[in-house]
């Protein structure tokens, strides 16, 4: 399974990949995870890839090969759109954030975003990830959310998962994660 997990800097996307490889190896897959920083620090893209399975050699998923694309921001959706395979999901938060030429008014949104994908991508799902991690206690953990819907959309063993929480998620945050996972999940769920 190839899975790309794009997103902005400051996210979670890193603990989402870790979260993954953890679960992955847990189920017995081999997996490589490859994490492409660019520039996240100053609210740029980030993209990181998890591949899993009896044999994994490449770390790297290219144009066309996405199983999932789990999709932190609707316009990181859209830019990493060519990486996804025929047949592939995505899961799609529906949070937007301004990247620096809109923010200087340089360049506008793109709108209708959410609507082309859910016209065009079958398959895909979004989900307002940022409204569920706020009811669950902190914005921060819109990560948490998307790795328990994903859960749900590709039918994992939810356990294996939880499991990779405890193992991955600083203890004074696990409570607050295993929450967000369970409103991702049951988001999706229904």
């Amino acid at each position: 399974m190839n899975i790309m997990i794009v997103g902005v800097g400051g996210q979670g996307t890193l603990l989402c990949s870790r979260l993954l490889g953890e679960a992955f190896v847990a189920m017995g897959r081999e997996v490589k995870v490859s994490e492409v920083h660019g520039m996240s620090q100053r609210g740029g893209s980030v993209v990181t890839y998890v591949k899993c399975g009896d044999e994994v050699f490449s770390p790297l998923v290219e144009r066309g090969e996405a199983d999932l694309i789990l999709a932190f921001e609707q316009l990181e959706a859209a830019r990493w759109l060519p990486y996804l395979s025929p047949g592939g999901r995505m899961l799609v938060n529906t949070q937007i954030i301004n990247p620096m030429p809109v923010i200087t008014g340089a360049a506008q949104y793109p709108e209708g975003i959410l609507d082309w994908l859910t016209a065009n991508v079958p398959g895909s799902v979004t989900l307002d990830a940022l409204k569920l991690a706020e009811e669950a206690g902190s914005p921060r953990a819109v990560n948490t959310v998307l790795v328990g819907a994903m859960v749900a959309v590709l039918n994992l063993p939810k356990d294996v998962f939880e499991t990779a929480l405890e193992k991955t998620v600083p203890p004074k945050f696990l409570k607050l994660n295993k929450i967000a996972f369970e409103k991702g999940f049951a988001a999706v769920s229904r």
